[in-house]
């Protein structure tokens, strides 16, 4: 027995310097791309987004090779691997079965890095979720929402969904301000006070194309867009120069707009009932 054991030894030795080769190795290389990750963050000109994904992929790959070649360094291994692979046929078909789904989301993840329907920091809703892509791994896609919760959407569903990518080729936003006054308020007036209010906030861009530039159109851009059942519809076109902003500037101006609507007599209309009381007369 133990002479079985000294002569198996060098053999240990070998798969077990291999597995800690692999392990150094994967080490090393998730701490580069690591690097290579946070660097290309603190450039904006640089995408994070294949980093990210070759990491997954690079580190995924070593562990395979390695483990298989401390397997293979075994030779007693060897005799079990040779005796798997007799039924290897009908062994692929169901791990091809069983392995679909996973090799779909793989498949969908090199596309997704090929392709770049969307990039790691970029604001996507899908599917009623929203929020910041964190991470894009060998099988799912990692979204921040805006209550610092993690969304693991599987690769092959993400492909499948419809996105709205708020900094896909352009990341400026056109924010809509929507707000009703009464019939009786002045038209003008509120107009007018919307667009200063817009126009005085520090995130609002100039968002006007050539032609509008040529034309003199203003930069906030109010009209009026509906005659409602109780109010008469106002919209007006504030640019920012991302999603953030955006939110920020409206959230801002619907408060400053409000108070100068009451400090300039603009009403701006809420449900009103009508209640009705008719008394029967008596013996009727």
């Amino acid at each position: 027995m133990e002479a079985y054991i000294l002569e198996r030894l060098p053999f240990i030795g070998a798969a077990l310097a291999i597995i800690f080769t692999t392990l150094v190795v994967a080490f090393l290389v998730n701490r580069f791309f690591k690097r290579l990750i946070r660097k290309s963050a603190e450039s904006l000109q640089n995408d994070p987004t294949t980093y990210q994904f070759l990491r997954h992929a690079i580190v995924g790959i070593i562990y395979i090779v390695g483990f298989g070649l401390a397997i293979y360094a075994l030779p007693g291994m060897r005799a079990i691997a040779s005796s798997i692979l007799a039924g290897a046929g009908i062994l692929a078909v169901a791990i091809g079965f069983a392995s679909q789904q996973a090799l779909s989301n793989v498949i969908s993840g090199v596309f997704i890095i090929i392709f770049k329907p969307f990039r790691v920091n970029d604001r996507v809703k899908l599917g009623g979720m929203s929020g910041v892509v964190e991470d894009i791994s060998l099988r799912h896609t990692v979204i921040k929402d805006l209550e610092n919760r993690r969304i693991l959407v599987p690769n092959a569903v993400i492909s499948d969904e419809i996105i709205i990518n708020s900094d896909f080729g352009d990341q400026r936003i056109c924010k809509w301000i929507d707000l009703g006054i009464s019939y009786d308020s002045d038209i003008d007036l509120a107009k007018r006070i919307i667009r200063e209010e817009i126009m005085a906030h520090p995130l609002l861009i100039d968002g006007r194309n050539a032609l509008q530039l040529e034309r003199g159109d203003p930069i906030v851009m109010v009209r009026l867009v509906a005659l409602a059942d109780s109010a008469l519809s106002l919209r007006a076109w504030a640019w920012a120069n991302n999603t953030a902003d955006a939110f920020v500037l409206s959230c801002d101006v619907l408060e400053s707009i409000k108070r100068r609507f009451d400090a300039e007599g603009i009403e701006i209309p809420f449900p009103h009932r009508t209640v009705v009381f008719k008394n029967k007369e008596e013996g009727r």
